[in-house]
């Protein structure tokens, strides 16, 4: 058999890609290739139909293999990342306590929020825990994280583990002007290079960080994470080096927390990019190859997680995590999928770890190393997105570099940009957040489950949920005004209830319906359907009989001319009246009165936001 090997359809004669692109256009009938199927991203490039070998024919990122400089491919030969769960507990001996239970469930990385910074505060969280076995990482205010630093230290050679412990410290001065707008007060190089002196004596002890999931989390787009991200890490090493300090002591204390949204091929393409350019960068300061590797860490999102529905928050971790995972980070943690209402309880917890470790022990995604490699969708992805991302780097080294574009607003004010672009898309239906802006359960009340102040709870320091000072990142997630439509229609004292009067070509009045009744759902009224009607008279009849505040007008658009006049003048204002679609004769129905229309091209919050200030009492 193996003198008789054969190409897999070597039988078939080969097709070029403009014999596909013709066969494509053909079956189109007419309509433009580039309009119809290729997508432009919010990344800033296009995103073609399909793929060849030819598309990555000049690509380097298929040149080296894992574990090799650039690292593109990863930065091991293995995939096997830590689990990592960050501990959320009012107390030193509540924390230990968790800690211990779930490392007995499969966790294999724990963050703590330390608050005192004390030397018995560090041996409560950390008895019984083998700190050579685990990796543990530790939240803490950055006038802190020295003394604290000096304290773990003295623990870490205490328990013989110097050469063994990995773990980090969360050494993060930039996070107040990020938050708040406003420059951190202190030397902040000053207190690295002290810090890094401190940790000398324990390799796998990282404590400079990127804190990458701040941007991510305020709706910034991947590319501009990216960018930003390695702008920051750039900051870390002209900072230090500028100082004296060996750039390879520099570069390998810094970890890079990074968010993960549900683009999925995106981010897979993201995690591969910045392991590419962070090696280019680090290079450059003539450090070794092994020591060019990033580490990194993902979280999954909050910005796109929402309080109703909110079991699909599930569906979004899932596919971030799997994102994460087939891209070869060093840890995940996965966001539960309740912590947008409240602190997460110890079932959406376990539901957390659980999601990776469905992805280790049944889905084996730990035994693969790079699956994307080769892929011609994903390398052309890889490339594109580093391509976009060096554009932020270099425009921000050009600017001054990180620290001085975070202390004077420039990258904050990027972000609330494009956060409020993404409101928009969400509001306009040009982002999809299922359960939220489309498809929402219609009859689930939300206000009674809603326990938290907007604060996260997990103790990173951040509010999640409540506006800052206008100067900072913005904490707004996508669902957040949808979220507030929907609030104000349960605390009204009366719920509006829409009456879909469907009427005449079946297929349309149909269709007209179903897209109505996930547009006023939105908003979390009441839905009327019905099979339809044989005249308007009796639609309109049966509207006012169920107490209707609205009545949709669902029927297509031939019979919309007379259709839609008769039956807004029988209603005679008795209720809105709105005519779904926007029919070639719209302009006529405007001229009787009828002022209200639903179609694909509304901006769904802002009628919604209209309606209900009609509606409710």
């Amino acid at each position: 058999m193996t003198e008789k090997k054969e190409l897999l359809f070597d039988q078939f004669p080969p097709v070029s890609t403009e014999e596909w692109r013709a066969k494509v256009e053909a079956d189109l009938k007419g309509a433009p290739f580039e309009k119809k199927l290729v997508w432009r991203t919010n990344e800033g490039f296009n995103v073609q139909p399909m793929y060849r070998a030819e598309d990555i024919a000049g690509l380097k990122t298929t040149d080296s293999l894992p574990g090799e400089f650039p690292y593109v491919r990863g930065t091991r030969t293995d995939n096997d990342w830590f689990a990592r769960q960050d501990i959320i507990a009012s107390s030193p001996e509540e924390a230990n306590r968790i800690a211990l239970d779930v490392l007995n469930k499969g966790v294999t990385s724990l963050g703590f929020s330390i608050k005192e910074a004390s030397e018995e505060e560090l041996k409560t969280l950390l008895a019984g825990i083998k700190i050579d076995a685990v990796e543990l990482n530790f939240n803490v205010c950055p006038k802190k994280a020295l003394p604290f630093a000096a304290l773990l230290v003295d623990y870490i050679k205490a328990e013989g583990a110097e050469n063994t412990f990995v773990g980090s410290i969360d050494f993060n001065p930039f996070r107040k002007a990020l938050k708040h707008g406003t420059a951190f007060p202190g030397d902040i190089a000053a207190m690295a290079a002290e810090l890094l002196d401190t940790v000398k004596g324990v390799p796998g002890l990282k404590v400079l960080s990127v804190d990458s999931v701040m941007l991510s989390n305020a709706g910034a787009y991947i590319y501009q994470e990216l960018g930003y991200a390695l702008a920051w890490g750039a900051e870390w090493m002209t900072m230090l080096t500028e100082k004296g300090i060996d750039p390879a002591e520099v570069a390998a204390r810094i970890k890079f927390n990074m968010g993960v949204s549900s683009n999925y091929f995106m981010e897979i393409a993201k995690f591969r990019s910045a392991r590419m350019l962070w090696a280019q960068i680090v290079k450059q300061y003539g450090v070794a190859d092994e020591l060019c590797k990033m580490a990194v860490h993902a979280e999954t999102s909050r910005f796109n997680q929402t309080v109703y529905d909110a079991y699909v928050n599930l569906l979004r971790s899932q596919t971030e995590c799997m994102s994460a995972a087939l891209a070869g980070v060093d840890s995940i943690t996965v966001t539960p999928f309740d912590t947008p209402y409240k602190t997460p309880d110890e079932f959406s917890e376990r539901i957390a770890r659980n999601q990776q470790f469905l992805l280790k022990e049944e889905s084996h995604l730990d035994k693969v190393v790079d699956p994307a490699g080769g892929s011609y969708y994903v390398e052309t992805l890889t490339v594109a997105i580093a391509e976009q991302a060096w554009k932020v780097f270099l425009g921000v080294e050009e600017e001054g570099g990180f620290l001085a574009q975070i202390n004077n607003g420039a990258i904050q004010k990027v972000i609330r940009e494009t956060s409020e672009k993404r409101h928009t898309d969400v509001a306009r239906r040009k982002e999809i957040l299922l359960g939220t802006n489309q498809f929402p359960n219609i009859n689930e009340m939300a206000a009674e489950k809603i326990v938290n102040d907007g604060a996260c709870g997990c103790g990173c320091g951040h509010s999640h949920g409540e506006e800052n000072n206008g100067e900072g990142l913005p904490v707004a997630r996508a669902a957040s005004d949808f979220e507030a439509l929907r609030l104000a229609t349960e605390a009204a004292s009366n719920r509006p209830k829409v009456f879909m009067l469907t009427i005449g070509n079946l297929a349309m009045r149909l269709a007209r319906a179903q897209f109505s009744t996930n547009f006023f759902g939105c908003a979390g009224y009441e839905i009327i359907d019905n099979l339809g009607f044989d005249t308007v008279q009796q639609g309109v009849d049966a509207a006012l009989e169920k107490g209707a505040d609205v009545v949709v007008l669902c029927s297509s658009d031939d019979e919309y001319a007379e259709l839609a006049p008769e039956a807004f003048k029988y209603l005679d204002g008795r209720a809105e009246f709105v005519v779904a679609g926007a029919p070639a004769c719209m302009e006529d129905l405007k001229a009787v009165g009828i002022k209200d229309f639903v179609h694909v091209r509304c901006n769904v919050l802002d009628v919604l936001r209209d309606f209900n200030a009609r509606l409710l009492k």
